[in-house]
């Protein structure tokens, strides 16, 4: 059983606790503990061996002896009779906008409904509109959000949110009476998945009207979910839902800092300032008077988050690190981090041809990169495994070289390189799929799980230590397999993984392509501890792709990778002798 398996079932308690209307604190708990979890960099397992799972931050005793049952057992009883006490059909309508826990069991008790077909047919029928406290307006945001769900499903990638913040951003940016604008939320926070996408905005309160005129008249929007004094909502016709919030230009920096989160690292914000005599909202920083919440007479002169962050005796933490993943420690003691930059990336790593199933020649994607301003590309078809997609036999492989080695003739003159790779498909018992001299022949090795992905553990982490340890295995390709919003990642100890990799000297890519962003962030402490390298590769299969790469270095901004750590931020010359060592 790993983390993330564990995990899951706290959230599970967690989402059913809600519609049970148990306790609001025991509620938050669980959510707490499957966050704490998640971001461990040890298994579980060991803390319940060792006995010492209270030992971990946000893991209280009642929680502990529920973990243990799970993991002794296999059940969690607090699940086993949540489970049996909320119907599951009403775990889905969580996800429906505007309707939480409290309307959802007065909808579930007063109709005796639990389906979310039987919810929209409620809602068609009148039944719902007639209940007190909702009525026809909430009804119809009800249906529509059900609609919109059904059609596009309540979150998305980081790329198909950015397709639909980017451009609206702009658009605000530019009204007149603006005088700030950014994106904020979970988005700005680089989160792999996104729901709603938030911007906030700072003017004066009379300029307020006209700008959430022109902003809810855009040419995206194709429905207006909301209006009001500080705040608008929009649907846009990728689906996506965009809130706009209008503050003041003195309550912005504590705003956006709110409104970004995330809401674990805003509650130890509001401890902090506590602690300090402060009081700090979405509204501003406060001196509190005779010690009451309420006493908001005194605010505190701040013109940016900065400026806040250094009233709590913290410097700024990036949006990437506001996750209570132990920023608060760093930041309290060090005035930055070394991070990763986008314009550090020197060479593209990971990329297909269409000698297998990428889509442009070696040639072009060359040519590509070089317009990009990049220094070398690795080409990394797959191997002869990957029949599906074009794998290379032995004889194309050996023509495919023949083919570089006459490019790099051409682009020497460019300054351009171009390494010899292969995506080899890491086999069931984790060997690799060409022959010893064959793989010595490719500048760069990447070993990669395409099959067998719901591999049980014990053999799924042999298949990996084995590919780790291969003398040809230089890199890791997107370790767990996961498609984000389709396909779950495999069943391993990837905090394991991370550690033997880095003690073997392998690499374990961020595949930036946004449907798979792996490495997963979460594991970035562990990665930071043990000194793990990476890559931030974009599994390119088109020009375009080869863009990805930025995505993989938002995730390697939020996985605190630095640099120095990132193996593409070498020089061609510095990368071949990397590869060589």
């Amino acid at each position: 059983m790993t983390n993330q398996d564990i995990a899951a079932k706290l959230r599970e308690v967690h989402d059913l606790m809600q519609l049970k209307g148990e306790n609001r604190f025991k509620v938050i708990a669980f959510d707490r503990a499957a966050q704490t979890i998640e971001g461990l960099k040890t298994e579980v397992l060991t803390h319940v061996e060792e006995g010492t799972l209270t030992d971990i931050k946000g893991i209280g005793k009642s929680i502990a002896e529920d973990i243990t049952a799970l993991v002794e057992t296999g059940t969690m009883p607090v699940l086993e009779s949540l489970r049996e006490s909320v119907p599951k059909g009403l775990v889905e309508w969580l996800n429906i906008s505007g309707l939480g826990p409290k309307n959802i069991v007065k909808i579930h008790t007063t109709l005796g409904i639990t389906e979310m077909h039987e919810l929209k047919e409620a809602c068609q029928s009148g039944a719902v509109a007639d209940l007190p406290g909702l009525g026809e307006k909430s009804a119809e945001k009800i249906l529509k959000s059900i609609e919109y769900l059904e059609k596009f499903g309540e979150r998305c990638r980081i790329d198909q949110a950015y397709d639909v913040a980017e451009p609206m951003l702009a658009f605000v940016s530019g009204i007149d009476g603006v005088t700030r604008c950014e994106i904020a939320g979970s988005l700005r926070r680089s989160v792999e998945t996104i729901g709603d996408v938030d911007i906030l905005a700072a003017a004066d309160k009379d300029n307020a009207s006209d700008i959430f005129e022109r902003f809810v008249n855009h040419e995206l929007v194709t429905e207006v979910l909301g209006r009001g004094d500080t705040k608008s909502s929009v649907r846009t016709e990728s689906g996506r839902q965009v809130d706009l919030r209008i503050v003041s230009e003195k309550e912005y920096p504590a705003a956006l800092m709110y409104f970004t989160g995330s809401k674990e690292h805003n509650i130890v914000m509001r401890h902090r300032a506590r602690d300090r005599g402060m009081s700090l909202n979405e509204y501003g920083l406060f001196k509190l008077t005779d010690e009451k919440e309420t006493d908001f007479d005194q605010p505190v002169d701040t013109s940016s988050e900065a400026d806040i962050y250094k009233k709590l005796d913290l410097n700024f933490v990036p949006p990437e690190h506001r996750e209570d993943r132990g920023e608060f420690e760093f930041y309290a003691d060090h005035e930055s981090m070394d991070l990763l930059e986008e314009d550090q990336i020197k060479g593209v790593v990971h990329a297909h041809s269409t000698w297998s199933d990428g889509k442009f020649s070696i040639r072009q994607m060359a040519d590509a990169c070089i317009e990009c301003g990049y220094e070398y590309l690795t080409v990394t078809d797959h191997s002869k495994t990957a029949a599906y997609a074009g794998g290379l036999s032995v004889d194309e492989v050996k023509m495919q070289w023949e083919e570089i080695d006459e490019l790099n003739d051409e682009y020497s003159k460019k300054n351009f390189r171009i390494f010899k790779g292969i995506e080899s498909d890491i086999l069931t018992d984790g060997s690799l799929d060409y022959p010893d001299k064959i793989l010595e022949g490719f500048d760069i090795v990447i070993a990669s799980v395409h099959s067998g992905l719901e591999m049980e553990f014990d053999k799924m982490m042999e298949r990996f230590e084995n590919a780790i340890n291969n003398p040809y295995t230089h890199m890791i390709g997107h370790p767990t397999g996961r498609l984000l919003l389709k396909r779950s990642e495999s069943k391993m100890d990837l905090n394991k993984l991370v550690e033997l990799a880095a003690a073997k000297g392998v690499a374990i890519e961020i595949n930036a392509n946004p449907r798979r962003l792996d490495l997963d962030w979460r594991y970035g402490n562990k990665a930071k501890d043990v000194g793990l390298l990476t890559s931030i590769n974009p599994d390119a299969h088109t020009i375009e792709g080869i863009d990805d790469i930025r995505y993989g270095v938002m995730i390697a901004r939020k996985a605190k990778f630095s640099p120095d750590r990132v193996l593409n931020t070498k020089s061609a010359e510095e990368f071949e002798k990397w590869l060589e060592k």
